[in-house]
């Protein structure tokens, strides 16, 4: 394929447009008033011309592949409640010129400092009500505006950092603003990962084409932020409302894309005038915080009283100096629809300038641009909005050279919006020369400076459940299948031995009544939860890996059938469980977090083995119970190499007890777990014994010190309560 078609055949484009038909008056970004393709168009278009139908559906395909396996998703709100979407991809980018990119950002910085100037006057001033550019009544019953922090200066020194505006070509084909985003403006984590999806979609056309990186854009803004974090040794963090939010997942994308800590109200605290974040080594200082929050929900004390996600005592702390808050509460003021008419005299009295980017008025968003999009395989012209995102940095506003286009459902401007099923575009500013390729690694002149990470305790906690609630199914999924293999074997559900497994799998809630039992999808459902709660500390293979066996589950649990079929699709759920397990162990990075979620998994396979050798292992159970054991506990080919005889209780005991070297042990992942503990805050040769150190060193020496005579059923009983213990003191010790 060559890099320019400067002469492209007018056969395939022809083509390729043959349906596509602007409405009369509409203003469209690939078509000028003649119909002709626009410039910066005919390159992209000639190299989608030349495509069958069948390869562009294939790479339509790819870009929607990525969206669900990276679990991109947005919330959509209906009457019965919400529900998680796959992102709403539009697969072809919307092009802009970087001379028409230019002239909009001049605009917007304008207006950015503008509307900083404004909120300025609103909160310190006064100016704009007393010579009437502003009526009284627009601030104060402004539910916004918010009266606590009258007078308050921001510790930066500014209201705003972070700013996006929505913006719409008018039937004369000018850009103007349809809304000011100065509250928590949202959608900058979906511009990364709509861009992502769409280079999976035009790979070769993207990595080619001049179209300027946003890498650099995103680097400045951290840049910005560290340097706000002064010399007070406090850390950054993005705070968001949850995961039941709709844009959640932007807000663990962008926490892991930049290195952020991702925190909820409940883990945030205010000490001594200080914006501290419980982590497992106790309170630690937050110097800066970027909220995702609209400012009314930030504190229950002096603002909305009903906030349960808030932290109570911000207030108190932005008025002492204690934080630099992104943007700073109250910012939303300026977000008011009354305030849009007024701002070209603003501009003119403030800064004695006219306005260079005017407002939308409510009538004329009927004649918004249109914009091509695939439409069951057809270029169709949709309706156009884009939100442009500006960041403030040390040398002023950084815009972004990109952006978030929606794409409109219909030609009803309305149907732009996600909810009415309206879907996200890449935005491409085409350079004319050399486009910005800048990475998001520091520069070489930079030294790597290594700091110890947070990990707040509500994060320790849903990852220390995750490693449990995976361990469990792993558990689950080994019993089904040894319970469909044996019944594929014999074919009597009703035998002895088949009777006991099957009342073994009951006591974890998943009764082998049919092929595979909703109580499995229950706890993939709740490993999947708690690693939702952290999901900007997981790779994307990880969160790929832990989806894919969520799918596959919630497939099979209808169609399964008893016997061969459950136990082949036992067999797939098994190797992909180990897959993410895999991954976890090989590729995670081994911090706290890490530890965490370790130990969950050990404490968890080893008081499913205790609870096993009491099940399978006492006198009275049916024959080949012991040998379910050895499978279950995935030690069949070691058995038989140490020793030289069939299973016995001694033997199964010895090696799914005692043995130190095998890791389905109870003895291995007890001392696995006496190690994690020993590396916790707190720990350390030179400390005194905590209470769960003393407990876990205790129980390894008793159980090492073990005959296999002398674990019977009642000293089994005592292990696993011990083990039950563990759990508790880490809880509250690390978890509250």
């Amino acid at each position: 394929m060559t890099d320019a078609l400067t002469d492209p055949s007018p056969e395939p484009l022809a083509g390729l447009l043959r349906h596509y038909r602007p409405e009369p008056g509409v203003p469209d970004e690939m078509l000028d008033g003649r119909g002709e393709v626009r410039p910066i168009w005919r390159d992209f278009l000639s190299r989608i011309a030349r495509m069958s139908a069948q390869e562009r559906a294939q790479r339509m395909e790819r870009g929607d592949l990525y969206v669900r396996e990276t679990g991109m998703f947005h919330r959509q709100y209906g009457a019965e409640g919400s529900v998680e979407r796959d992102w709403p991809l539009s697969h072809f980018p919307v092009l802009v010129d970087e001379a028409e990119w230019e002239h909009v950002a001049r605009g917007l910085k304008q207006r950015a400092d503008l509307l900083e100037a404004v909120l300025a006057d609103l909160y310190d001033g006064n100016r704009l009500v007393a010579e009437g550019l502003l009526p009284p009544t627009l601030v104060a019953r402004n539910p916004e505006w918010l009266r606590p922090l009258a007078g308050v200066r921001p510790r930066s020194g500014h209201y705003l950092h972070f700013v996006a505006f929505d913006l719409g070509r008018g039937a004369d084909g000018a850009w103007r603003v349809l809304a000011d985003r100065t509250q928590a403006p949202s959608g900058a984590g979906f511009v990364l990962e709509t861009r992502i999806a769409t280079a999976h979609v035009f790979s070769d056309i993207y990595t080619r084409a001049p179209v300027h990186r946003l890498a650099g854009f995103f680097r400045a803004f951290r840049e910005a932020l560290q340097a706000q974090r002064g010399n007070d040794g406090g850390r950054i963090a993005i705070l968001t409302p949850g995961r039941h939010n709709e844009t959640y997942f932007e807000h663990a994308y962008i926490a892991r894309y930049l290195g952020f800590l991702l925190v909820e109200g409940e883990d945030l605290a205010v000490r001594d005038g200080r914006v501290m974040v419980r982590t497992i080594s106790g309170l630690q200082p937050v110097s800066v915080l970027w909220r995702r929050i609209d400012a009314d929900w930030t504190d229950p004390l002096e603002l909305n009283d009903a906030s349960r996600i808030g932290v109570p005592g911000l207030v108190s702390t932005v008025r002492r100096g204690g934080v630099t808050m992104v943007n700073a509460l109250g910012s939303g003021a300026v977000e008011m629809p009354g305030f849009s008419a007024l701002l070209p005299r603003i501009c003119e009295t403030l800064r004695g300038e006219p306005l260079l980017l005017a407002s939308t008025l409510e009538h004329e968003t009927a004649a918004l641009s249109t914009t091509p999009a695939f439409v069951d395989g057809r270029l169709r012209p949709r309706r156009l909005g884009l939100r442009m995102f500006l960041a403030r940095t040390e040398e002023g506003w950084a815009v972004m050279p990109g952006g978030f286009a929606r794409i409109g459902a219909s030609g009803d401007p309305a149907a732009l919006a996600m909810q009415r099923g309206g879907a996200a575009a890449d935005v491409w500013v085409m350079s004319r020369g050399t486009a910005d390729r800048q990475t998001l690694l520091a520069s070489a002149t930079v030294g790597a400076q290594r700091t110890t990470p947070y990990l707040p305790s509500r994060a320790a906690e849903n990852l220390f459940w995750l490693g449990r609630y995976v361990e469990r199914a792993e558990f689950v999924i080994r019993l089904l299948r040894a319970w469909h293999v044996r019944l594929v074997e014999t074919g009597l559900p009703e035998s002895a031995l088949l009777r006991h497994l099957a009342a073994f799998l009951r006591i974890y809630g998943a009764p082998p009544d049919g092929g595979i039992p909703q109580g499995l999808s229950a706890a993939v459902g709740s490993a999947l939860a708690a690693a939702g709660q952290v999901r900007e500390r997981f790779s994307v293979d990880g969160w790929m890996a832990l989806n894919d066996l969520d799918r596959t589950l919630r497939k099979a649990v209808p169609r399964a059938e008893p016997g061969a079929d459950a136990a082949r699709m036992t067999g797939v759920l098994l190797r992909k469980i180990n897959g993410f397990s895999g991954l976890v162990h090989e590729n995670m990075y081994q911090s706290m977090g890490w530890r965490f979620l370790s130990m969950g998994r050990a404490l968890e396979r080893a008081l499913a083995m205790v609870d096993a050798l009491a099940w399978f292992a006492e006198p009275a159970a049916p024959e080949g119970a012991l040998d379910v054991l050895v499978e279950i506990g995935d030690s069949v080919m070691s058995h038989r190499r140490r020793f030289a005889v069939a299973t016995n209780r001694d033997t199964v005991i010895d090696l799914l007890a005692l043995d130190p070297l095998n890791p389905r042990a109870v003895l291995f992942q007890l001392r696995q777990l006496d190690a994690h503990i020993d590396a916790l805050p707190g720990s350390g040769p030179d400390a005194p014994l905590t209470a769960l150190e003393r407990a876990v060193v205790r129980l390894c020496a008793d159980v090492a010190t073990a005959g296999t005579d002398e674990l019977d059923s009642a000293q089994l009983a005592d292990v696993a309560a011990r083990i039950r213990a563990l759990s508790d003191l880490l809880a509250a010790a690390y978890l509250g």
